[in-house]
């Protein structure tokens, strides 16, 4: 994908642009102009017309007031007493006696664009979510709340099942849709557990009482547990309840619990979630305590805003990478990154959550990184290379992933289903849209030069060419990129 594609675009792009739009405005004024003038010869009496004026005094003031009042009336009379024909266009003889009065009748209507105080209120929803403000660390502050969220989500829910069920079509990339078969998985297979878990005296001594449940998914539950604090205060934890997969032995449910939990709690990072312990309750399945992130996840957040705003998005992006960046330092990669595991704080700070399919590609006693196998993750993010080769680099599958979440960001659809050329005609499209000078539709539609930039190339389909998490961040693009005091500290 050459540069030169780039920086040719916007010049063609404005070549062609206002060309379209001068052609218009022409049309648009000419028209006007045209009939205006033609109303005019209409309006412009003739001499024979002007010689024969009726005398002001025949004309009654019972002729008046229906002239006032009367819609069907073709004539008017001017102030002169001149009669002229009644005409869409514009007064020629000057100002007539009925006019004046009936638009001091008709301006009671002139209240309806009372009603559009309404209309700035629709912005509010995204300023409240996301504010910028010049005298704030990074110039913006964010204001998640995930109650409310889903609220939305729910109506949503209730509109979509209220309506008649049709099978969505083919090339619906929306994650609305995602969304709606996700749910519908789930009522079908997941089975809640009322009265939560079999919580030992353990759990309960030191995290407190789990009660409502704020995630569901293949894995099992997450609930909030409430800590009493003093004697009206409490913290909150979420707890992760680990579901047994069928046919899995003890054994091997503990070996995968134990690793994940041994991933997750060697981590200390700002942007990567905090794992304070694992334990078994009563029934004996594994619960592991983290971190309360009270703003919900990326992926309700995008789905109940359609997208996220520029300078938004940006950010989130930033503290992803950066993320990113420490896990592959510490040797270890997600392989399963996706908006729904990424957490956010009430106040915009983003946390990587998950590590189900995390792997340890190189020890701390190594140097060199092993290459790594097997499908994992969720479709639409999973990198080309792993349906194509036996082994691949860990670390550029999880780029790959980064670049399709921040376009979901940006678009709030899916770029494709999968990337595989031959199964899905939107990768086939985005692959010939990178040998193409007009490029990809929608890696084009993000306007700045250094974003697109970036974005092919955490794209690329060959993993060796695709940018590490360590360049990614020292581009021009994204040292640019401002962060809010929480997405820095983890607030």
């Amino acid at each position: 994908m050459p540069s030169a594609p780039n920086e040719t675009k916007p010049s063609s792009a404005q070549s062609s642009k206002p060309s379209s739009i001068k052609s218009s405005h022409e049309g648009g004024k000419r028209s006007p102009t045209l009939a205006s003038q033609a109303g005019s010869e209409r309006l412009s009496p003739s001499p024979s017309e002007t010689q024969l004026k009726p005398l002001p005094e025949k004309a009654s003031v019972k002729d008046r007031l229906s002239r006032m009042f009367s819609s069907k009336d073709v004539t008017k009379v001017s102030a002169n007493g001149d009669i002229t024909p009644r005409s869409r266009g514009p007064s020629v003889s000057g100002a007539s006696t009925p006019v004046p009065r009936k638009e001091s009748i008709e301006k009671p209507a002139e209240k309806l664009p009372a009603a559009k105080p309404k209309e700035p209120v629709k912005p509010k929803e995204p300023s409240s979510r996301f504010t910028t403000m010049a005298d704030a660390p990074g110039g913006h502050e964010h204001f998640l709340r995930s109650s409310r969220r889903q609220e939305k989500l729910s109506d949503m829910w209730r509109s979509i099942i209220g309506k008649k069920q049709e099978p969505p079509p083919e090339n619906d990339l929306s994650l609305v849709s995602n969304w709606v078969d996700s749910l519908r998985q789930e009522k079908e297979e997941a089975i809640d557990k009322k009265g939560g878990p079999h919580a030992t005296s353990t759990l309960v001594e030191k995290y407190g009482k789990c009660q409502e449940i704020v995630g569901r998914g293949a894995f099992g539950i997450v609930r909030i547990s409430h800590k009493k604090v003093g004697s009206s205060g409490e913290k909150l934890f979420a707890v992760k309840e680990f579901r047994r997969r069928p046919d899995e032995s003890e054994k091997k449910y503990s070996k995968r619990l134990t690793a994940e939990f041994c991933i997750s709690s060697s981590l200390r990072h700002p942007n990567v979630i905090h794992t304070l312990d694992l334990l078994k309750d009563a029934k004996g399945d594994y619960c592991e305590v983290m971190e309360f992130c009270a703003g919900g996840d990326l992926y309700t957040l995008i789905l109940s805003s359609g997208k996220l705003e520029v300078q938004e998005a940006d950010c989130f992006f930033k503290q992803m990478m950066r993320g990113v960046e420490y896990l592959h330092e510490m040797g270890v990669a997600h392989r399963d990154l996706k908006p729904e595991n990424l957490l956010l704080t009430t106040r915009g700070a983003l946390k990587i959550t998950d590590f189900g399919n995390g792997e340890c590609f190189r020890m701390a006693w190594e140097t060199d990184a092993h290459m790594v196998s097997g499908l994992c993750g969720s479709a639409p993010y999973i990198a080309p290379e792993e349906y194509t080769d036996k082994e691949f680099d860990a670390r550029a599958v999880d780029v790959w992933a980064c670049g399709v979440i921040y376009m979901a960001m940006r678009t709030g659809r899916h770029l494709w289903r999968v990337a595989k050329k031959d199964d899905d005609e939107f990768y086939f499209r985005y692959l010939e849209g990178r040998r193409d000078e007009e490029g990809y539709g929608p890696i084009e539609s993000l306007h700045r030069a250094r974003c697109r930039n970036v974005i092919y190339s955490v794209l690329d389909p060959h993993p060796t060419r695709r940018l590490t998490a360590a360049q990614v961040l020292k581009s021009e693009w994204v040292r640019e990129i401002k962060l809010c005091k929480a997405g820095e500290e983890g607030l």
